[in-house]
């Protein structure tokens, strides 16, 4: 069904005639007669009686009308939603890994959503990379930079990295690892220097920082999912010469979208406060 012809019927209704019609809509009076013997046609229906001179809806029409002014009303309520709304309007798609969701933006996006109220926000959490030649995202927090892509990239920032190790565990602690295929990351090349067999293999922060906080092992956690750790006296928190750096990437055809500008900010906003923190 098109809404443009669904309004036709709502016309003849309301004018009684064609003509009417058409002087209603500014359309010819012809297009009125040939869309409305189209809905009929589709629909298998006949909409209106001619009485007097006048158009008269039958009761199917009745009925098919009841649904046209329920779209009428809610193409009204689209048309205000702008008016509704101070600031800009959208959802915007972020894509991160899980930890850097979990503990750096979403304690923060509160705030952002109350003070943004047409604005919503999509987590799309991985530990993979969100493939943006696909615009399965908007923004993508990235741990590594891309060598090339069609997006603008900019550095948020770098983030501290601690090497934890129980004090005494009455042997070698258990070192956990990351993947082989993350062998360029500083955590991955600190951790050869240990020259120990790694016996937990993960991407997955949240698991070396339990492991961690069970005090049998050994591992590097980025600052912001170890500030419970660090006051830990069972454990031996080392901070890491080398940081990590933290990229931001965003659609091209987005970085003079309103939504999306004001969502980089806040983005940029949440890891100027974790370093200030």
């Amino acid at each position: 069904m098109n809404w443009d012809d669904l309004r036709i019927i709502a016309a003849v209704r309301d004018e009684g005639t064609y003509a009417g019609a058409s002087a209603r809509l500014r359309i010819d009076e012809t297009t009125v007669g040939r869309r409305l013997s189209r809905i009929e046609r589709a629909l298998g229906l006949r909409l209106f009686e001619a009485a007097d001179g006048v158009r008269k809806p039958t009761r199917s029409c009745e009925a098919v009308l009841a649904h046209v002014e329920a779209m009428a009303a809610h193409a009204a309520e689209i048309g205000r939603v702008g008016e509704s709304h101070a600031g800009p309007v959208g959802r915007v798609r972020v894509a991160s890994t899980n930890t850097v969701a979990e503990e750096v933006l979403s304690p923060r996006a509160s705030d952002f959503l109350r003070a943004n109220p047409g604005l919503t926000l999509q987590f799309l959490t991985s530990s993979e990379n969100v493939k943006f030649s696909r615009w399965e995202a908007d923004l993508a927090i990235r741990l590594r930079k891309p060598d090339k892509g069609d997006f603008a990239i900019s550095k948020l920032g770098e983030v501290k990295l601690y090497y934890f190790e129980p004090v005494t565990t009455g042997g070698e602690p258990m070192l956990c690892a990351y993947p082989d295929e993350l062998g360029t990351i500083p955590e991955t090349q600190f951790l050869r220097t240990k020259q120990a067999r790694a016996r937990c293999v993960t991407d997955n922060v949240r698991v070396i920082r339990n492991l961690i906080r069970a005090h049998q092992a050994a591992g590097v956690l980025p600052e912001y999912s170890c500030a419970d750790l660090l006051g830990d006296r069972r454990l031996r928190a080392t901070l890491l010469q080398r940081r990590r750096d933290i990229w931001l990437l965003v659609q091209n055809h987005l970085k003079r979208d309103a939504a999306t500008r004001v969502t980089i900010d806040w983005v940029r906003h949440c890891f100027r406060d974790l370093a200030q923190s």
